[in-house]
Formats: C-alpha cells, sequence, structure tokens
C-alpha cells in the first residue's frame, strides 16, 4: 500500500486544531483575505503569506506593519515599502493571484550567531508499527532571506548546539524530549485522518519565551538533511526505517 501524501497545509491544519493539546501549538492560520490581512497585521505586527500548496518554502512572504504608515513585504530576498496597507495588499494580490494561500501568525524566531533558526523533528512508524520521533534537527535561515528551508538556503545545525546557546545540557536534553513528544502527538492526530502515513517532518518555531509552534507539516520530508550533521546516527536510523516502509529514496 502506497505512502499517504497530503499536500495542503490548510488540510492539516484544520485536523491538528481538533486535538485541544496541540491547539494552542498552532499560529493563527487563515485562508488569504484581506480583511483578515488587515486585522492580523493588526494584532501581531508580522505575518507569512504562503501558498496553501508548495514546498522547499518557494512563494512565502513576509509581511510586516512597521508604523501606520509603512508596510512592508519581503519574498526571497526582495524587500517592498508601502506607505498604507492599500497600497501593500493591492501588491500582494496581484503577486498571489488565484492560488490559494494561507495567512499565518509570525513568531520571532530565537537566533544563532543573529541568524534566526527553526528545528526540524522528523516523525517515522518503526518496524513495530508505533510513531517515534527519530530525527531534531535546527535550520539556520540565510542572513538575505526569510525562510530556513535547505533548498533555500539554510544551513543545517545540532539541535543541541542552537539550543545550548540558551540551555543549560540538561536542559536542552528536556526540551528535545518535549519536542519529540510533540511530534508523535503531532502524528498520531493526522494519522486519525489520514491512516496510511508512515512519515512526517514537523517545522516547529521556537519563540523567545522558549514556546513551541507548529508552523507546518510536511508528509514527503527530506531525510538526507540529518546526514549533514556530523553524527551520523540520527541519519543511518532515519534511513533505516525509510527502507522499511517501503520509501522510495533517490
Amino acid at each position: 500500500m502506497a505512502i499517504q501524501r497530503v499536500k495542503s497545509k490548510w488540510a492539516k491544519t484544520k485536523v491538528l486544531l481538533r486535538a485541544e493539546p496541540l491547539r494552542e501549538r498552532i499560529p493563527l492560520t487563515k485562508r488569504w483575505n484581506i480583511t483578515d490581512l488587515a486585522h492580523m497585521l493588526d494584532t501581531y505586527a508580522m505575518v507569512y503569506v504562503k501558498p496553501d500548496q508548495g514546498t522547499f518554502g518557494l512563494g512565502v512572504v513576509r509581511v510586516e506593519k512597521r508604523s501606520s504608515d509603512l508596510y512592508t513585504y519581503q519574498s526571497g530576498t526582495l524587500l517592498q515599502s508601502f506607505t498604507s496597507f492599500e497600497q501593500m495588499a493591492a501588491s500582494l494580490r496581484k503577486r498571489i493571484g488565484n492560488r490559494a494561500y494561507l495567512i499565518q501568525q509570525g513568531i520571532p524566531l530565537l537566533t544563532y550567531e543573529g541568524l534566526r533558526f527553526d528545528i526540524r523533528v522528523m516523525v517515522q512508524m518503526n518496524p513495530k508499527n508505533e510513531w517515534e520521533t527519530t530525527g531534531i534537527i535546527g535550520r539556520v535561515g540565510h542572513p538575505k532571506k526569510i525562510v530556513t528551508n535547505y533548498h533555500s538556503g539554510g544551513v543545517p545545525k545540532s539541535f543541541n548546539k542552537l539550543m545550548g546557546a540558551y540551555l543549560t545540557e540538561s536542559q536542552t536534553r528536556s526540551y528535545g524530549a518535549w519536542l519529540a513528544e510533540l511530534g508523535t502527538d503531532v502524528a498520531k492526530q493526522l494519522q486519525t485522518e489520514y491512516p496510511r502515513l508512515k512519515e512526517i517532518g514537523i517545522d516547529i518555531a521556537i519563540d523567545q519565551s522558549f514556546q513551541p509552534w507548529i508552523l507546518e507539516v510536511n508528509t514527503l520530508p527530506d531525510p538526507f538533511i540529518f546526514r549533514k550533521l556530523e553524527d551520523k546516527k540520527m541519519f543511518r536510523r532515519i534511513y533505516r526505517y525509510c527502507l522499511a516502509y517501503n520509501r522510495r529514496l533517490s
């Protein structure tokens, strides 16, 4: 039986929102429309506008309300400024066109050497047919870009190294265990709707108060990012599980 893939970020978010313990870990997310964009910018000052379907961070736009007469948005390395919400929204509407997009509450990320980073949590069905978190890795963003994806210039880094700048060794270990448990909780909840899932990659933002936020879930996660770590033990286990449930790896 083929491994299940779910492309729509909105569909996956709706399933996760059904679970009360996960709900508080999900940034406010709405389908793209101008009214909600205005309201969310008033509330959060920064939001991400991203395609409902897409990978590698392509098409993601960071939108900011810097003052009542300064709005900006950035996609890739291009930053544009506007003197009113209406100007900015018109430009953004033109860029998006008729494609399905989402608006997500912006989470101010922790930084490493001045660069923002987020966390990828890999969760797989193990040979005992149980969900297991098999890998946790950090992704440090390119200084000129808004996304941390490896394919968009992000640099993979050890979770322990990144969090070690903020937490003690034992605190980092405990935090990693918390994320591992969160990962299996997400997988189990998604499985209620998508029973043929075998693996997920969860993108998690950690805010200034060390609260984890589930940004999105990928059902075709890249296992090879873990090969970039110095210690290959994590990658070897991930690879072994992929082969066990017949994922085709190029």
